[in-house]
């Protein structure tokens, strides 16, 4: 019997220890971690960590390669993050790739993907990776909200200036002008109602008189048309005419000029070379003398027959009679005293 007690607690014991080793490894591969294959272990250092968390999936080219087991601040740095990175022993990592916190869903779930680098050495265990991070779905559309926001805010800004000088515009006083501009319209329009109406009575009335008018330019218009050879005719006919008559007159005015201007230069010449009476007057001295002292004598005759007339007119009733006088120059200067 003792022997078969020993044999039943050894069973609960063994039973106990698998139920905790199936639990314990359950839970961490509900974790994602494996803990009976080996794995390696990475770090990376960030600024901010904000979405990420534990067993977080470690992602190469969208493929899960390992989880983060473990976050905690630097010793040495203050406000700095260590993000340890365990990952399956079956994936190359070069030394120089990238661990960069991304956004794996809409919904805004972190995770980290590793970015290889080129480099031929392979990290080892225990290294720490270069770090980045990605701008989540929330930033992004933040980033490309702002520019909008802005926008608006400088649209609501103009809106609110707009509405502004409009409301300053549209016064008391701008409204009752406006009223006014309105009724002054109205009257317009009806006082074009009243010349449209009264145009229309006019037109009724004198429908017969204007069917008359435009009959009868319609029949001059066509009495024209009928008769446009005849009138191109007649015109030609005009024009002929008028430019003979006036290159007629016009050559027999040139004509008259040319001898006119040419009868002119012979006497010019005759007067310039001293011929005929009015070149010797012009051009000898001697004969204008002769004929200014002819002149002065002359003068002098017409003088003495006015003051002493018997001399040159004699008659007497009773026969002739008397001594007539002599004639002598009157005293020229009694004339002058006078």
């Amino acid at each position: 019997m003792k022997s078969l007690k020993i044999s039943r607690e050894i069973r609960i014991g063994l039973l106990t220890i698998i139920t905790l080793t199936a639990f314990i490894w359950g839970f961490n591969f509900l974790k994602g971690k494996n803990i009976f294959s080996t794995q390696r272990v990475f770090y990376a250092e960030y600024e901010n960590v904000a979405g990420l968390m534990t067993a977080n999936a470690v992602t190469i080219n969208g493929l899960s390669v390992g989880q983060v087991s473990a976050m905690h601040f630097h010793p040495d740095k203050p406000g700095i993050v260590v993000v340890e990175l365990s990952m399956s022993n079956n994936v190359r990592i070069p030394k120089n790739s990238v661990a960069r916190i991304f956004s794996s869903d809409l919904l805004g779930t972190r995770g980290i993907q590793i970015l290889p680098g080129d480099s031929h050495e392979d990290a080892k265990s225990g290294d720490t990776l270069i770090s980045q991070m990605q701008s989540s779905l929330q930033d992004e559309v933040n980033d490309m909200v702002q520019p909008i926001m802005a926008k608006a805010e400088k649209m609501m800004t103009s809106i609110d200036t707009v509405l502004s000088v409009i409301s300053d515009v549209f016064n008391k006083q701008t409204r009752d002008n406006l009223v006014n501009t309105v009724e002054s319209l109205r009257n317009t329009m009806n006082s074009l109602e009243n010349a449209t109406r009264s145009a229309d009575t006019l037109m009724t009335s004198q429908k017969i008189r204007l069917a008359r008018i435009i009959a009868n330019v319609e029949s001059i218009s066509t009495n024209l048309k009928q008769n446009n050879e005849n009138l191109s005719k007649v015109m030609a006919n005009a024009a002929s005419i008028s430019d003979t008559i006036a290159q007629a007159r016009i050559s027999v005015t040139l004509r008259n000029l040319n001898q006119s201007v040419e009868g002119l230069s012979n006497v010019v010449g005759k007067i310039e070379r001293g011929e005929g009476s009015l070149g010797q007057l012009v051009n000898n001295d001697k004969m204008y003398t002769e004929l200014e002292k002819s002149s002065n004598e002359l003068k002098l005759l017409l003088e003495d027959m006015r003051l002493n007339p018997q001399r040159y007119v004699h008659f007497s009733v009773f026969g002739r009679g008397g001594k007539r006088n002599a004639y002598s120059p009157p005293d020229t200067s009694a004339n002058r005293k006078k």
